[in-house]
């Protein structure tokens, strides 16, 4: 029961994130996004010229606009939410970061070593530590999955998924 211990404040209560942190930063990070869209389409243009119309950052301003809007109402919210109600829970933000963190990486790797060999690794390495599964069906698994979405996508369908140096090599 120590993990437990670790997410349970003095009073047995189960510590997290709380709702309206996240609110806030959600609505923080809503606005921040929105001021960049509003000051980067004022840069370019985003007024109405008589002769062609609007220019290119009209529309796109408009919706940053409606952004900031929503944001504010969204801290608005938050202020006068004032329940200590949580979002979430450590060990349940643990859980998603097990899924998030691998999946973010793979993502990366598909620039560089291509969809294949990046889904062998993220099949392999997913069956091992998510699944308890031993290594060395865990690597097979990977590889042959990988061939088969290979001949199937690239031989049969002729369909060109994104390839990295070992494809380049095998002259595909």
């Amino acid at each position: 029961m120590s993990d437990s211990s670790q997410t349970m404040d003095g009073h047995g209560a189960e510590r997290g994130i709380s709702r309206r942190s996240v609110e806030w930063a959600v609505a923080l990070i809503l606005f921040v996004l929105a001021a960049l869209v509003i000051w980067d389409n004022q840069r370019i243009g985003a007024g109405w010229d008589e002769s062609t119309g609007p220019q290119a950052g009209y529309f796109p301003m408009r919706i940053g606009i409606a952004v900031a809007i929503a944001a504010l109402c969204a801290a608005w919210q938050a202020f006068r939410h004032k329940g200590d109600e949580l979002f979430v829970t450590w060990s349940q933000l643990k859980s998603v970061a097990q899924v998030l963190v691998p999946l973010t990486i793979y993502i990366a790797l598909i620039g560089t070593l291509g969809i294949y060999v990046a889904s062998a690794l993220f099949i392999a390495a997913f069956m091992r530590f998510a699944g308890g599964y031993p290594w060395w069906k865990s690597v097979a698994l990977g590889v042959v999955t990988n061939v088969i979405v290979f001949v199937v996508f690239e031989i049969q369908f002729k369909v060109p998924l994104p390839k990295g140096p070992l494809e380049a090599w095998l002259g595909y």
